[in-house]
């Protein structure tokens, strides 16, 4: 140690738990037995809580450092506004207790819960533990206590915990809490109305509970639902507990009516699913899709999964809708977006008939492969464009040559899905030959395959070389208009852009 430090007292950050002072560790315990000067943050109003649990292992013979804070909730005419109030107190609190330490005296910082956790604590060790030989004690939070007077585990398995402000504003509440497995809601009190209203948009309010005080004097216990918002103090949580299903199974009433959502998850894996989708599909009793689809969404226990092949989707609606009829939350599983050539049509015409019409039926939208597809090349939907099928499965050759002709003409930046698979090999041949009539050869295209996923791959090609050997099912063509930019920038790296103005006549 240098000089310097074996001179200094050390600084402590110890946490106190949840409030019940028999949940202090022992060696929190000792080190405010020991200590030279105990601080501790309140409000202007002068208690601790800090310090009313700490108080039986004072001895009476320490300095007290009560840090009070000069505003809490209320506006304030300081030059840097509330934050600047609060800077300003932190560096002030901070050099009252270097004063201690560089007389050789041991601080011990007071923190409930945990130190290092939303506590007021931290603030001093950002000042001071650089300077300072520094110890911090962690407590018990306020997050374990909640969970323990519930009797109910936060997570299981591979399930993840989020710890949410909510003092975040409403929208981002309600996505975050959507997207949760299991979740701790902080910080009540006055945010309570709108913590209730995301976890309503969030269709979680039913599993949410209420735990105010844990712990402590005046503690409560209740679903959120039975909870007055004028009677919520800044010391409760709201949990989301563990999805996995309690050993005894739910009774689903015989004639209940679940609900079927169709999801979008994007063109790969869990990096492209929406905060919203997440909750759906976390919300299911049953998944149904194409088992290539399936195998995107992680398992979860209890949570049923059928497969099926890629060319029933009638078949697989039909089965969701039953199963919805017979009280299940159905989530129909679907790549890219659902609403664009997928799942979300098939389930709606099989809705619309007499006998599942009164079967809730939701669409969750993803990302589309084009969408994705274009991110990874640069801007080449940046005008005007146009979204096309290659399939003749359900539609005639015809038809769509027509189509492609249309759009050609209009000199809209086309989105080509379906171009090829094991049993249609022409397709993009004629579709070339088809765009040639109206595009020059040196028209930029986009071949994109498996965006998102292990194999993907990003070729930018001109229209007059495009070779159908290299397209299948998996890949996804933009063909650009006559305004497309194909542009070669640093690193040889070749970037394709639709400007967002065209030009006159």
């Amino acid at each position: 140690m240098t000089d310097r430090q074996t001179t200094t007292g050390r600084l402590y950050g110890v946490g106190l738990g949840p409030g019940d002072p028999s949940l202090v560790t022992v060696r929190a315990a000792e080190l405010i037995g020991k200590a030279d000067v105990v601080a501790y943050h309140s409000a202007r109003h002068g208690r601790s809580i800090a310090r009313s649990i700490a108080e039986r292992y004072l001895t009476g013979s320490q300095i007290e450092e009560k840090l009070v804070y000069p505003l809490t909730v209320e506006t304030t005419d300081h030059p840097g506004g509330y934050r600047g109030a609060l800077d300003e107190f932190y560096e002030e609190a901070a050099a009252r207790l270097a004063a201690h330490l560089d007389a050789g005296r041991d601080v011990v910082v007071l923190a409930e819960g945990d130190p290092l956790f939303y506590g007021s604590y931290q603030h001093m060790h950002k000042r001071l533990a650089h300077r300072y030989p520094t110890e911090v004690v962690p407590g018990v939070t306020s997050v374990s206590a909640a969970a323990a007077r519930l009797g109910q585990p936060l997570t299981e398995a591979e399930e993840t915990l989020t710890v949410i402000p909510g003092t975040l504003p409403e929208e981002e509440l309600t996505a975050r809490i959507a997207s949760a497995d299991s979740a701790v809601i902080m910080k009540l009190g006055r945010t309570f109305p709108a913590v209730r209203r995301a976890l309503e948009r969030a269709g979680r309010l039913d599993d949410a509970q209420y735990v105010e005080r844990a712990f402590m004097d005046g503690e409560r216990i209740t679903p959120l639902t039975e909870v007055d918002e004028e009677s919520v103090p800044y010391f409760s949580v709201a949990v989301l507990p563990s999805r996995v299903a309690p050993l005894e199974p739910v009774v689903r009433p015989a004639d209940g009516v679940g609900s079927v959502t169709v999801v979008g998850t994007g063109p790969a894996g869990p990096l492209w699913l929406t905060p919203e989708a997440r909750g759906a599909l976390a919300e299911a009793t049953d998944l149904v899709g194409y088992t290539t689809y399936l195998d995107r969404v992680p398992e979860r226990p209890g949570q049923r999964r059928h497969g099926s092949d890629n060319k029933v989707e009638s078949e697989r609606a039909e089965f969701a809708l039953d199963l919805a009829r017979r009280g299940h939350r159905v989530c129909v599983v679907s790549s890219g977006d659902p609403g664009v050539f997928a799942m979300a049509t098939a389930v709606l015409e099989v809705a619309c008939e007499p006998d599942y019409r009164d079967v809730p039926v939701r669409i969750v939208p993803g990302m589309t492969a084009a969408h994705a597809a274009a991110s990874r090349a640069g801007a080449p939907l940046g005008h005007d464009y146009a979204v096309v099928s290659l399939s003749d499965r359900l539609k005639p050759w015809d038809v769509v040559a027509k189509r492609l002709r249309a759009a050609a003409e209009a000199d809209l930046v086309l989105a080509l899905y379906n171009p090829g698979s094991k049993s249609r090999t022409t397709q993009v041949g004629q579709a070339r030959d088809v765009l040639l009539e109206y595009r020059a050869p040196e028209t930029p295209v986009v071949m994109a395959r498996d965006v998102g996923g292990p194999t993907e791959r990003i070729r930018i090609v001109r229209l007059g070389e495009l070779d159908p050997a290299l397209v299948d099912m998996r890949t996804i063509l933009l063909i650009g208009s006559s305004q497309t930019q194909a542009v070669e920038r640093g690193g040889g790296v070749e970037v394709v852009w639709t400007p967002r103005r065209y030009p006159e006549e």
